[in-house]
């Protein structure tokens, strides 16, 4: 109110101000006439002024008379010698000055003006980096969805009902607050999402805010750090204030590791930006009360590196785990998905889920939209059961490349090498069934493939399971050894991936008796996977290479018994090889006489 007021007064000010020079420019217009010298010079000589007023440049002179209103006469002065001299020749006459008040103002204003567009530039350029001018460099980048306006419900989100099941206490107690403070319990201050990526973090966070229908507040971890220290603290300090201004509300951190990383990690120390920010978030994680209807949610896929302040008791009280799916919640998210879709008469979502083990929501999304653009690609009405089933082939085994010309011999190799997998996967017990074969060559290096069928998830494997998978892996390079006595480079991915399985056998599950019940390998990142951790060897080099043996042993035994088994089954090898050539591809329909050639006892 007092700032208001005292703009009004400026204004009234202002106003009187602009009214008395109009009216004083006005006055003057009316009683002053601007007469050239030699004008004033004949008044003066013909008697009608009676005073005259004298300055460096001009004499005015009051009229004794007026003059057509006029009672004043002024003019600019001119040198006596020059006024002399014209008057001999009865010439009128009168003196300019030129105004230098232009040449001045300019002189001052250009030179600022350049100054200010230079700054003003290198302002722009450092702002487009920063996301904003200088004035909101300390501003929340928060974006704001007020009430129901996320769009995303519980309805929405399948497949994670454990997950939802732990927020839907956040739901409740955002819509009664009081209902949780009747026996003295609090509802946690920061719930944290953690699990793989495209589990449906991010949208189980924008589903608490729909259900509750508070503001949510959305930002990423990555946007409060910038290259000066103290602006992302700034951020963190005016997004609680922002959103206890509209409490009940949600604040959504993404990407929590950006923001959260342990203090002091690395091997070249800190970071004074990250760890301030750090810092405020977690004395703002202190500062504020849960009572309040404000609740922090985050979200990250590398929780093992998250400070351990941040994630201990009375800030991120709660840790919920988003997983992959199991089947029964894969069919739950392929039902949502396909209600956007228009499927075709038959088609059998709970095949399409066992098909996907491993697959996360963000996968199976992809996975129906894929199928659908099969489905009008070839001009169908609706989405079959077998776009379902190309998709499928295409996200795992990449895009078919039917142009891609092998020679004969290479064809051949490559038919008996993908018999070689059908065939061992057969004869084992325990290995999922061989859903399709097929030669038609796919992604990147892929000649050919083999895809089995789980008929169930597996969570855990015991030795003897290990095994068989290295031996169907291995069956493709010992089917070529079995009809052609020599190896090719088409096993390279089946020998990587064996030899993954036969290291982790040795190094982490402590399979192997020599060696004792010793962990060797530091454990991976637990939802992201990628390359073995490169730190320090714990063990001697005598254990390094016992471990070295031990996994050449573990391949070789798992090679044997593939070479054992199409040694005995080689006649149907080539039979089938020889169908597969003709065919291209053989579904699992096609493959039933095959199966009861291998399961036949010797």
């Amino acid at each position: 109110m007092e700032r208001r007021t005292r703009f009004h007064v400026a204004y009234v000010v202002f106003a009187l101000l602009a009214m008395i020079l109009i009216q004083e420019a006005w006055q003057r217009a009316q009683t002053v006439e601007v007469l050239p010298y030699s004008d004033f010079e004949k008044l003066l000589a013909e008697g009608k002024i009676a005073e005259v007023v004298v300055d460096d440049t001009h004499i005015t002179g009051k009229l004794k008379t007026p003059q057509g209103g006029k009672t004043v006469a002024i003019a600019n002065r001119v040198e006596p010698q020059l006024a002399e001299q014209l008057n001999k020749y009865d010439v009128k006459y009168t003196r300019v000055h030129q105004s230098t008040f232009m040449r001045d103002l300019l002189s001052w204003i250009v030179p600022a003006l350049l100054f200010f567009g230079v700054w003003y530039f290198l302002a722009r350029r450092v702002s487009q980096g920063l996301g904003g001018g200088f004035m909101s460099i300390g501003k929340s980048r928060a974006k704001i969805y007020v009430e129901n306006k996320t769009g995303v419900t519980f309805a929405d989100v399948a497949g994670v009902d454990e997950a939802k099941a732990e927020l839907q206490e956040v739901v409740e107690f955002l819509g009664d607050p009081k209902k949780y403070g009747r026996l003295g319990a609090r509802v946690p201050k920061g719930v944290l999402l953690v699990g793989p990526p495209g589990t449906g973090k991010t949208l189980l966070a924008r589903a608490v805010a729909g259900e509750a229908g508070v503001s949510f507040f959305s930002i990423s971890g990555s946007e409060f750090v910038e290259m000066f220290v103290g602006v992302g603290a700034a951020r963190v300090r005016d997004l609680f204030e922002q959103a206890r201004a509209k409490a009940p509300a949600i604040i959504f951190i993404d990407e929590l590791d950006a923001l959260g990383r342990a203090r002091g990690a690395g091997p070249y120390g800190g970071h004074d930006e990250k760890e301030q920010t750090l810092n405020q978030l977690l004395v703002e994680l202190d500062g504020f009360d849960p009572m309040t209807g404000l609740v922090l949610l985050a979200a990250t896929n590398r929780p093992e590196i998250l400070d351990p302040a941040l994630l201990r008791a009375g800030r991120f009280d709660r840790q919920v785990l988003v997983d992959r799916p199991d089947k029964r919640g894969r069919l739950a998210i392929l039902q949502v998905h396909v209600r956007k879709i228009r499927l075709a008469p038959g088609v059998e979502l709970e095949q399409v889920a066992a098909l996907t083990p491993g697959f996360s929501g963000a996968d199976l999304a992809n996975l129906v939209n894929e199928a659908a653009l099969l489905a009008t690609r070839r001009g169908g009405e609706a989405v079959t059961q077998d776009d379902f089933t190309q998709a499928v082939e295409r996200i795992v085994a990449g895009l078919e490349k039917k142009n891609r010309v092998l020679n004969p011999h290479e064809r051949r190799i490559v038919a008996h090498h993908e018999m070689g997998h059908a065939i061992v996967a057969m004869a084992l017990p325990g290995t999922d069934p061989v859903h399709k074969v097929s030669i038609i060559p796919r992604g990147v290096g892929a000649l050919g493939y083999t895809i089995q069928r789980p008929t169930e998830d597996r969570f855990l494997m015991t030795r003897e399971e290990l095994d068989n998978k290295m031996a169907v892996l291995l069956g493709g390079r010992a089917a070529e050894d079995v009809i052609f006595g020599h190896l090719s480079t088409g096993a390279a991915d089946d020998l990587a991936k064996v030899t993954d399985i036969a290291r982790s056998m040795v190094m982490r599950y402590a399979m192997v008796e020599g060696l004792g019940h010793v962990a060797y390998e530091e454990e991976r990142a637990p939802f992201l996977g990628g390359p073995l951790p490169q730190g320090h060897r714990e063990y001697s080099e005598e254990t390094a290479r016992e471990i070295d043996v031990a996994v050449r042993g573990i391949v070789e035994r798992a090679y044997e018994k593939a070479l054992g088994i199409l040694r005995k089954h080689q006649a149907a090898l080539e039979a089938w090889a020889q169908k597969l050539l003709e065919k291209e591809t053989l579904a699992e329909s096609e493959l039933g006489e095959l199966r009861k050639v291998v399961a036949q006892p010797a």
